[in-house]
């Protein structure tokens, strides 16, 4: 009857319709029937991008900080960045009407767009060396659930002549007991895509995205583009060889006996110095040394590369055992001195490089003069005087 009010029945039905409404899901999204209608699909797609957008945003964000740890825990790989981003969402509407809308629709399989943007989350791990991929690999297996590979990498090396991008694609999802754990538990069903690829591969990429025309061009522009493609191949190549080849020099100063006297002086010919069995100072060979005398200190790659230099433009001639023996002969006086002085100047400490730059000075004042500045020079001079007239 028109007007008659609603029977308990229908009210419950209503209630229970309301409330279903408002629920909110980890995983914000309701739809359940697929279809073969496009503009519908897109309409929807739109629709679950918007709703989804900050849990996407917030995973984005943790998984990044979870990649950071794992791979930090991992001795020998050396990262670049982790970092990430939520594909645009008309860009993911491109990418299905071009890749797999015409066979879903062919073979009549009803779709939803969402189903098919394994990136819509991107992840991208960019490290230095190509045998960091296979390690960085070796550790998302651990901790993901690995639904695809693909690999860049071998499809390039496999051919004779195709020279391109490098790098290896997984599409993943959080594997257990980490997609059950509280903090992660909204993510759980989100799958992404994990990138890795090293420094000059990610560099080629950049480049190779500028270059609009690759493909239907003139076969004398084509290899050009194929050749600047081969010479990231070879730096990539080389970059690693470089690194191998200092491991062995480090490995060969680890060895060299540098406790043998030291002929001449430092200043004397180096050639007859090299004849008698002392090498050239180098950055490897101060390492060698200087981890002797500083056997706690951490020594960083670039700034023994830097002070080295220093010492080598100021005396071309020194050898590694030129540069023993003058910390041998003298690091005891200049630890006296540094405790004096940090006794004088309790906010200063004198770190290695610094009581080094004492001994060169000792050992030669006239060629090792600016070796240290001026303050520290007189400093370091007054102090020898009153102990010299001490002693």
């Amino acid at each position: 009857m028109i007007g008659a009010a609603p029977t308990l029945t229908a009210a419950i039905r209503q209630d229970f319709a309301n409330r279903l409404s408002n629920f909110k899901f980890p995983f914000r999204w309701r739809k359940l029937v697929a279809s073969l209608d496009f503009e519908r699909e897109k309409t929807e797609f739109r629709d679950y991008y918007g709703a989804n957008l900050k849990l996407m945003e917030d995973a984005k964000g943790s998984l990044i900080s979870l990649l950071n740890a794992l791979v930090a825990r991992s001795a020998g790989i050396e990262l670049s960045k982790i970092e990430g981003r939520i594909k645009d969402r008309e860009e993911c509407l491109r990418k299905f009407n071009h890749k797999y809308r015409t066979e879903l629709e062919k073979s009549e399989t009803p779709y939803e767009i969402k189903d098919h943007i394994s990136d819509l989350i991107g992840l991208r791990i960019v490290c230095l060396y190509e045998d960091n991929i296979e390690s960085i690999y070796q550790i998302i297996s651990q901790h993901f659930s690995i639904r695809e590979v693909t690999n860049k990498i071998a499809a390039i090396e496999s051919t004779e002549s195709s020279f391109g991008y490098k790098g290896l694609h997984l599409d993943v999802k959080l594997g257990p007991p980490r997609d059950s754990a509280e903090e992660y538990r909204d993510y759980a069903n989100l799958p992404f895509e994990i990138q890795i690829r090293t420094i000059v591969q990610d560099s080629w990429s950049v480049l190779d995205h500028k270059i609009k025309y690759k493909k239907a061009i003139p076969n004398n522009l084509k290899r050009r583009i194929n050749t600047l493609a081969a010479l990231f191949e070879l730096a990539d190549r080389e970059f690693k060889q470089i690194r191998e080849a200092t491991d062995v020099e480090i490995k060969k100063a680890q060895g060299e006996d540098t406790e043998q006297p030291r002929v001449g002086g430092l200043n004397d010919n180096a050639q007859s110095k090299q004849s008698n069995g002392s090498l050239a100072l180098d950055a490897f060979g101060f390492l060698r040394v200087a981890q002797h005398f500083f056997q706690t200190y951490d020594f960083e790659a670039h700034k023994v590369d830097g002070f080295t230099a220093e010492i080598v433009k100021t005396a071309p001639e020194i050898t590694r055992r030129d540069f023993n023996e003058c910390l041998r002969h003298h690091i005891t006086r200049v630890k006296r001195y540094q405790m004096h002085f940090e006794k004088q100047n309790p906010e200063d400490a004198l770190n290695p490089y610094t009581l080094i730059r004492h001994c060169l000075y000792l050992e030669d004042k006239s060629t090792f003069h600016d070796i240290l500045n001026n303050v520290a020079r007189d400093s370091f001079e007054q102090w020898l005087h009153i102990n010299e007239r001490n002693n």
